[in-house]
């Protein structure tokens, strides 16, 4: 199938929906049942629910689209699967880049959704593009769950089809991306208002871009979800283009910093059950307000941070002289929600009040994003403020509205740094 738009429905979403009997596909492909919303109780909205003392939504069987290249609902002994299969071409029209979620599927009772959203307002970031989304399947199998790999796309060469660039009118960049910390994903993503594509580099750093339509790209590095660097690259049809990139090397001394910086909120609490559950779930560690000590682990430090709930977050550290002039406590935050935004006091003395975040008209951690432009706030504590020995930072939330429960104003962690610099 294939998708052709020349202007966004006005309903604000473009996907493709099969609604397929649950009582034959009941089950869900890769997340199990985060979705079977079936005999439960609304408790945010009218798409997040309590089934059985589990929270359940739709939102929570989404999956990064570099890794959604296939989801499926399926018979109960998992002798039937029907299963979208997504190319790279079917998202080059779609918005977001490759971190990008969505919904994948829901069992909400009498039929069980099969979807592939290509549009939506559900976190994004950037302008809807237009054009043909697609190709892409809807695959019936009894032999198990089929790949991308194994389904033939080429026909669509010989159709006409409105938009369809053929691989002989595409090109391919190739490169070496470096200067990324080890143990990270080596993510490179190419861009403009038309078509958007990304791959996965070696363990090297040696990459071979997808079949890209010809035109000028916006070109991202990025270490696990964190953008390194950002350059320019022209594509031609029928060529390879060479474009190294390289991320930049901190030369920051750090007196102390918490988790890996990779652009999420990976390692601390509860960012392991996030994506799956809403934060009210019984599954959740608490959230505090909580005393994070410096040298902890990780996951002591709560993933999200939400206005009336767990602020303010305290972290103690320890120093062994006083600093001799300003130090820079650097926040990074990976999505705001109502215009919440960090403030901070440090010992006796409190920072000033930063500006709202760019807004994105969405809910976001309690359905199961994390995802929005990654706000960054310098905060500059004046000499004498810190002194040798026992030291506080105190984070609040501050925004200009309030809201109840977990969907006051809230901000993803993504530690002191800007989600990947020393600090």
């Amino acid at each position: 199938m294939g998708t052709y738009t020349v202007s966004e429905p006005s309903i604000g979403e473009l996907r493709f929906i099969a609604r397929l009997d649950s009582s034959k596909l009941p089950l869900e492909y890769p997340f199990g049942t985060v979705s079977t919303t079936a005999s439960g109780s609304a408790i945010e909205g009218s798409d997040v629910f309590l089934v059985n003392g589990q929270t359940r939504s739709k939102f929570y069987s989404s999956e990064r689209f570099i890794e959604d290249t296939v989801h499926c609902v399926a018979a109960s002994d998992n002798s039937v699967h029907a299963c979208m299969v997504l190319p790279m071409i079917s998202k080059e029209a779609s918005s977001g880049g490759p971190f990008f979620r969505d919904i994948n599927t829901n069992n909400g009772g009498s039929y069980n959704s099969l979807y592939f959203y290509m549009n939506s307002g559900h976190t994004q970031t950037e302008s809807y593009r237009m054009g043909l989304h697609g190709p892409y399947a809807l695959v019936f199998s009894r032999s198990g769950i089929p790949t991308a790999k194994q389904v033939d796309f080429s026909f669509f060469e010989q159709l006409g089809v409105e938009g369809y660039v053929a691989d002989s009118g595409r090109g391919y960049v190739t490169g070496k991306a470096t200067n990324v910390a080890s143990g990270f994903d080596k993510v490179v993503h190419w861009y403009n208002s038309a078509a958007q594509y990304w791959t996965y580099a070696s363990s090297t750093g040696a990459f071979t871009s997808p079949a890209m339509k010809p035109g000028s790209y916006t070109m991202k590095l990025y270490q696990g979800e964190y953008l390194l660097a950002t350059k320019s690259v022209y594509v031609n049809a029928g060529q390879t283009v060479t474009s190294d990139i390289a991320g930049t090397t901190s030369t920051r001394n750090t007196f102390w910093k918490i988790g890996d910086w990779d652009g999420t909120p990976k390692g601390f609490r509860n960012a392991d059950k996030q994506l799956r559950m809403h934060p009210s779930d019984s599954r959740m560690s608490s959230w505090g307000p909580i005393t994070y000590n410096v040298g902890n682990s990780v996951d002591g430090f709560p993933m999200a941070l939400f206005k009336d709930v767990n602020t303010p977050v305290t972290i103690n550290f320890n120093l062994g002289s006083a600093p001799s002039g300003t130090v820079t406590l650097r926040i990074g935050t990976t999505l705001a929600f109502a215009g919440a935004r960090p403030q901070a006091t440090v010992n006796s003395w409190t920072g000033p009040a930063p500006g709202a975040p760019i807004k994105i008209d969405s809910r976001g951690v309690t359905r199961g994003a994390y995802r929005g432009f990654g706000e960054v706030y310098d905060v500059s504590i004046p000499a004498g403020t810190l002194k040798a020995g026992s030291n506080a930072v105190k984070i609040n939330v501050i925004s200009g509205s309030r809201g109840t429960t977990f969907l006051n104003p809230n901000i993803v962690s993504c530690g002191p740094c800007r989600c990947g610099e020393d600090c």
